[in-house]
């Protein structure tokens, strides 16, 4: 998918770019592309696959969800800023913070943010198992994203704590969903979720299947999660 492709996909659903959003992702781009070489960032790097595969991708919650009136996201896992910079360059409102365990990819978000002029964006390093137990990030989210991170129910552990009652949890996975669905309910159900809608598709440019998995937020979750780092990928809810 080209730039134009990229466009006119996003407006026909609803999401019309501005010369200047246009502007901001040829450059989110070209940054990945070169600190790319320095740091494994990834393993797309051709301008097309990056614009499909990369860009579109995470764009593709607002296609089922609507971000009009979130106002605070947690990207849990961001690592190069997926979902988290395309959602942000589409919806300069939201105040997104980023949660990573790598540091260096925290450098990588921080000099996107300032080339870009992003502003409300907040990187932070840190594991999600000990930051989802800190004040003022627990349960203080709209909106609580990831993608390609694990498994649906180790993922709703990392995630769901960092929701606010109310809000939502939006898995981005790849094909085959049933059986992690299945797999993650007890998961989902003791941390306070609820699962609202599942929506698959395909990528264009046969990238393959996605299924976007919508929680509610219903309940608060227990304060013994998320467990000890490590634990949830050990010992997973099931």
């Amino acid at each position: 998918m080209d730039k134009e492709q990229f466009a006119e996909s996003l407006a026909a659903q609803g999401i019309v770019l501005t010369a200047e959003q246009r502007d901001q992702f040829d450059r989110y781009f070209r940054l990945l592309v070169e600190w790319n070489e320095k740091m494994n960032l990834t393993a797309i790097t051709e301008e097309g696959q990056v614009y499909t595969k990369h860009f579109y991708d995470s764009i593709t919650p607002a296609f089922y969800f609507s971000f009009a009136d979130v106002a605070s996201v947690a990207d849990i896992g961001g690592g190069a800023g997926f979902p988290s910079i395309p959602l942000k360059i589409c919806f300069p409102h939201l105040q997104m913070t980023i949660i990573d365990s790598l540091n260096k990819r925290m450098t990588f978000l921080e000099h996107v943010s300032k080339e870009l002029g992003l502003t409300g964006v907040r990187p932070l390093h840190g594991r999600a198992e000990d930051m989802g137990q800190q004040a003022g990030l627990r349960e203080s989210f709209d909106v609580v994203i990831a993608r390609a991170v694990a498994r649906l129910n180790v993922l709703a552990e990392y995630c769901i704590p960092f929701a606010r009652v109310g809000g939502h949890f939006i898995a981005m996975k790849g094909a085959d969903i049933s059986p992690e669905l299945n797999e993650a309910k007890k998961a989902i159900k003791t941390l306070g979720g609820k699962t609202s809608k599942v929506e698959s598709f395909q990528l264009m440019e046969e990238a393959g299947e996605r299924n976007i998995v919508i929680i509610a937020k219903t309940e608060a979750t227990p304060k013994a999660y998320p467990r000890k780092a490590g634990t949830p990928a050990k010992k997973p809810l099931m």
